[in-house]
C-alpha cells in the first residue's frame, strides 16, 4: 500500500470516529477501536478533518462542545507527538506562558482552599496579599491572548487553517469571562464573610483551572503542531517581531524571549518613491505615511471585499493592530459573537442605508469614539470602509476659548 493511500485511509478512519462521536457513540468503545485501527494521529490531521466537518455542515459550536471528547479519544497519540521549539521561537514563548499561567491559576485555587480552612489572621492576611499579586500578574496575561488572536491566528488563516483559530478565540472569550467573574467577586469581598468569599473563590478557581488546562492542551497538541506544519520558516521571524511589538506578560520567562536567530538579513534602507499627484497637491509615499501616523486618530481601511488593507501606526494607538491582519477578512478580526454586528454595519455602509456608524465606549481609562465611514469614488462606487478611532476624554473637558497659543504649556 502506498504512503498516500495509507494516509488517506487514516484520515477517513479519523473522520468516521469523529462523526460517531457527534452521534453519541460510546467513548470507551471508540478509544479501543482507535487503538486497533490507527497507530497515531498528528494534531494537524485532526485540525484538517475538523475543518472539513465544519464545511460539510457541522456547526462550529458543536465542534467546540465536542472538542474535549475528541481529545479524550486522541489523547495518547497526541501526548506521544509533542512539540519542541527552541527558546525565542514564538511557539516556545506561548508554551512557556501556558505553564506560567496554569501555575498561577492552580496556586490561586490552593490559596482559596487554604482560606476555607484558615483560622490564624496573620496567615489570612498573607494569603490575601498573594491573591492580589496573582490577580495582577494574570491581568498582564491578556497580552498572551492578544498575540495569538492578532498575529498567530491570522498567519494560520492565510494558510487555510480558519476554524481552529475561531474555536480557540471562543475559548479565549470564555476565559476572559471567568476572569471578570473573579474580579467581580474580589470587588464585593467586603459584602460577605471570609468563609463565603473563600468558598466562591475556590469554586471559580477550579472552573478556571479546568477550562485553561483543557484549552492549553488543545493549543499545545493540536493548534501549535498545525502552525509549525503550515507556517513557513521565514514567516516565524515576522511573527516574532510582531509578538515583540505587542509585548509580553509580567510572568513571561526572560529566557524564552531571547532574540530569535536571524533568518533573512533585512535591509533598513528604503527608496524614495515617486510623488503621488492629487487634485490639491502631491505627496511622496514617505510623507503620506508620516501624515497618517501623525493624525490624532487611529485609522484602519477595509476594502470592498471586507479585507483589511491598511492601518495607521499612531504613537498612542488605542486598539492593538499587527501587520499580520493585513489581507485578513475583517470578520475574522472580531470575536464570533459580534460578527453579525460587523456584517450588518458593512451591509448598511455598502448599500447607502447608512453614511456613518458611530460607537463610543469606556476602554482602559479612555473615552473612545469609534466611527465608520463608507469610502466611495467620484461615481459613488463603494471602495471600502474607513474606521476612525479617537480618545475624546480630553476633548469633552474643553470649555471656553483659547485664541492665543500658550507657548509655555503644551495641551
Amino acid at each position: 500500500m502506498s504512503s498516500s493511500s495509507g494516509k488517506s485511509e487514516k484520515k477517513e478512519s479519523l473522520r468516521s470516529l469523529i462523526r460517531r462521536l457527534h452521534e453519541g457513540a460510546d467513548i470507551e468503545g471508540l478509544k479501543q477501536e482507535f487503538k486497533e485501527v490507527i497507530a497515531e494521529a498528528a494534531g494537524a490531521e485532526i485540525t484538517q478533518i475538523e475543518e472539513e466537518l465544519i464545511k460539510e455542515g457541522v456547526s462550529r459550536d458543536e465542534v467546540h462542545r465536542l472538542c474535549d471528547l475528541h481529545l479524550e479519544v486522541f489523547k495518547e497519540s497526541l501526548d506521544k507527538a509533542g512539540v519542541a521549539t527552541p527558546p525565542g521561537h514564538p511557539i516556545h514563548i506561548l508554551m512557556e506562558e501556558h505553564r506560567a499561567i496554569q501555575g498561577l491559576v492552580n496556586e490561586r485555587g490552593d490559596i482559596a482552599k487554604g482560606l476555607l480552612e484558615a483560622s490564624d489572621p496573620t496567615s489570612i492576611n498573607g494569603k490575601t496579599k498573594r491573591l492580589s499579586h496573582i490577580a495582577e500578574q494574570l491581568e498582564t496575561g491578556e497580552k498572551h491572548y492578544q498575540r495569538e488572536e492578532n498575529v498567530l491566528f491570522p498567519y494560520l488563516e492565510k494558510h487555510g487553517v480558519t476554524e481552529p483559530p475561531a474555536i480557540m478565540w471562543m475559548e479565549h472569550d470564555r476565559i476572559r469571562e471567568l476572569r471578570k467573574n473573579i474580579r467581580r467577586l474580589v470587588d464585593t469581598r467586603q459584602d460577605m464573610s471570609l468563609q463565603e468569599f473563600a468558598k466562591q473563590l475556590y469554586e471559580l478557581s477550579i472552573s478556571v483551572s479546568e477550562t485553561i488546562s483543557k484549552h492549553f492542551y488543545k493549543e499545545n497538541n493540536i493548534l501549535f503542531p498545525t502552525a509549525l506544519k503550515v507556517i513557513l520558516g521565514d514567516e516565524w521571524k515576522d511573527i516574532r517581531e510582531q509578538f515583540d511589538e505587542i509585548g509580553y506578560c509580567s510572568f513571561t520567562p526572560k529566557a524564552s524571549i531571547v532574540p530569535m536567530k536571524e533568518v533573512v538579513a533585512l535591509s533598513s534602507e528604503t527608496k524614495e518613491q515617486d510623488r503621488i499627484a492629487f487634485e490639491t497637491g502631491s505627496l511622496s509615499t514617505k510623507e503620506i505615511e508620516a501624515i497618517f501616523n501623525t493624525l490624532p486618530v487611529d485609522i484602519t481601511f477595509v476594502d470592498r471585499h471586507d479585507t483589511v488593507r491598511y492601518f495607521s501606526q499612531s504613537k498612542d494607538r488605542i486598539f492593538v493592530r499587527t501587520k499580520a491582519v493585513i489581507g485578513r477578512k475583517v470578520q475574522q478580526c472580531h470575536p464570533q459573537k459580534s460578527v453579525h454586528i460587523v456584517n450588518r454595519l458593512l451591509d448598511d455602509l455598502k448599500s447607502g442605508r447608512r453614511e456613518v456608524g458611530d460607537f463610543w465606549i469606556n476602554f482602559e481609562g479612555k473615552y473612545v469614539y469609534i466611527r465608520y465611514f463608507p469610502v466611495r469614488d467620484k461615481n459613488g462606487e463603494y471602495l471600502g470602509c474607513l474606521e476612525v478611532t479617537q480618545d475624546i476624554a480630553g476633548i469633552k473637558k474643553i470649555e471656553g476659548e483659547r485664541r492665543l497659543l500658550d507657548m509655555e504649556k503644551q495641551p
